[in-house]
């Protein structure tokens, strides 16, 4: 396995594994994009799972953040999130949606005054991240940071990044455009929809 420690090493083993595609991607977000990131490729593996989680906690922990629980949404995030908490000894948590909304279900919960990490495995422009954050704050806890495995918030324009910038492992810039600027539709390219979650429209 490449070395973690490193971008180079992080880029070879998301190269190796296939996470990277090329096509015309439609994203969660509504969006367009020439780029799409299968994080699903890289986490199947418990090995290749952890070692992603503890090299991600040490990028949390250089960052200086002080973390008690982290949380991340179903299901995209959860594999990722639990590797994380995993490396950094701290419980997990996950958050479904039930009628278009995130919630603690199961039993799950967080404590008022406890400081959160969330964790995703991919961030685009943190709609997610942002949704888990009122989440976070109605239940009286704070969130500490944001992780992900990759950030592909750079290839957006300002406004539409998160409001939190991510501490991740991998950053791209792919090319992101509104439906009706997209020159893959004009080209005629089919539309993949590869996401969890359906893309608005």
């Amino acid at each position: 396995m490449p070395d973690l420690l490193t971008d180079g090493g992080i880029a070879a083993l998301l190269a190796e594994l296939g996470v990277v595609r090329t096509g015309h991607y439609a994203l969660s977000s509504g969006a367009h994009s020439d780029t799409y990131l299968q994080c699903a490729l890289a986490l199947s593996s418990p090995g290749v799972a952890l070692a992603l989680g503890r090299a991600l906690a040490g990028r949390v922990r250089d960052a200086g953040h002080e973390v008690d629980v982290v949380v991340s949404p179903a299901l995209g995030g959860v594999l990722a999130g639990f590797a994380v908490a995993a490396a950094l000894d701290r419980r997990f948590v996950f958050a479904e949606r039930v009628e278009g909304a995130f919630a603690l279900r199961r039993g799950q919960h967080l404590a008022p005054g406890e400081r959160v990490l969330v964790v995703e495995d991919v961030v685009t422009t943190g709609g997610s991240a942002s949704e888990l954050a009122g989440l976070v704050r109605a239940q009286g806890a704070t969130v500490a940071a944001v992780a992900s495995i990759v950030d592909r918030s750079r290839g957006l324009p300002p406004e539409q990044r998160p409001a939190w910038r991510p501490i991740s492992l991998y950053r791209v810039a792919p090319a992101v455009w509104a439906p009706s600027a997209c020159p893959r539709c004009a080209a005629g390219d089919p539309l993949d929809r590869p996401g969890s979650r359906p893309a608005p429209g």
